[in-house]
């Protein structure tokens, strides 16, 4: 397994970026730290196969497979650890266009995925084509900015999940990306869109002294940055309060290295996303005292 540490974020909020295993062997192994990993991935659009070896670009890479033997070794490293999904699940192969999405969700199941939240092309076969697949994900889904009070998915999606990992309690929420314009609205029906900025501001006050999280992720599936003013995981982080972490999608970004963003304390938030197609999946580990305040953070694409 192939490593690159992209960054470690100090107690102090300042921001060292480096190669190898910087801090994380260390912090690995001390008993007076706390420590949780977070796996990602966003849309793999129903590449269940690895590319073929001839691909120009990205021979032999990606797949459940190998996805699945990843996953199991790095669980193994640490037992404390989330394994999510930052939505576009569906199409791209014709394993979608089969199967409805039904294997999909079947594989995520066998990977054991906690949570996902939902893509524009998550409604390709509308939301009753995604509700008819539900039965087969044993995992949640998240968001928070879709009502889809007058649906088939109401009661269905939760705008948040939390869990408990070791003495770390870990909140998880979604934000969608505006389905009009991108989807059919014949497909996802009487869905609102409601601002992800205002929504994010309500789940992080929830999460953070409600369900006193430790932790708290955002699945965001608007897209990393836009040269326009649509709300992006940047605007996000800039206009948000006590996001730790933002796990991205629908952009399909290679990120060369995860993002720091300030938010409105000043605080730093994390972006990552890990492009497409299960080529990537995306690593953080976190690192706590034991008084439980956050001490670190690495990312590692692997």
């Amino acid at each position: 397994m192939k490593r690159r540490t992209f960054i470690k974020q100090t107690l102090a909020g300042s921001v060292i970026l480096g190669s190898g295993a910087l801090g994380w062997q260390s912090c690995k192994t001390d008993p007076k730290q706390y420590h949780v990993t977070i796996l990602h991935t966003n849309d793999v659009h129903s590449h269940i196969d690895p590319f073929p070896a001839d691909h120009a670009q990205y021979a032999n890479m990606g797949g459940v497979a190998r996805r699945a033997s990843l996953i199991e070794q790095i669980r193994r490293e640490n037992p404390n650890n989330l394994l999510l999904d930052a939505g576009d699940i569906f199409q791209g192969t014709p394993y979608f266009n089969f199967y409805g999405g039904e294997l999909e969700f079947k594989l995520m199941s066998k990977l054991g995925y906690d949570v996902a939240t939902l893509g524009n092309h998550d409604f390709d076969n509308g939301i009753e084509g995604f509700y008819a697949q539900l039965p087969h994900a044993k995992f949640p889904f998240v968001n928070a900015n879709y009502d889809f009070s007058n649906t088939v998915l109401d009661g269905l999606v939760s705008p948040y999940k939390t869990f408990q990992r070791g003495a770390i309690k870990i909140g998880v929420f979604g934000l969608g990306i505006q389905l009009e314009g991108l989807v059919n609205s014949k497909h996802y029906k009487e869905t609102k869109y409601l601002d992800p900025v205002e929504i994010s501001q309500d789940m992080t006050r929830i999460l953070r002294e409600e369900e006193q999280c430790d932790l708290i992720i955002c699945l965001s599936h608007l897209g990393y940055a836009y040269e326009s003013d649509k709300v992006s995981d940047r605007t996000l982080a800039a206009q948000s309060r006590n996001i730790d972490l933002i796990i991205g999608g629908h952009t399909h970004t290679f990120m060369e290295q995860p993002e720091i963003v300030k938010d409105l304390d000043g605080e730093s938030v994390v972006i990552n996303q890990a492009g497409c197609h299960g080529i990537l999946v995306g690593r953080v580990d976190f690192f706590f005292e034991q008084g439980k305040k956050k001490t670190g953070a690495e990312v590692i694409y692997v």
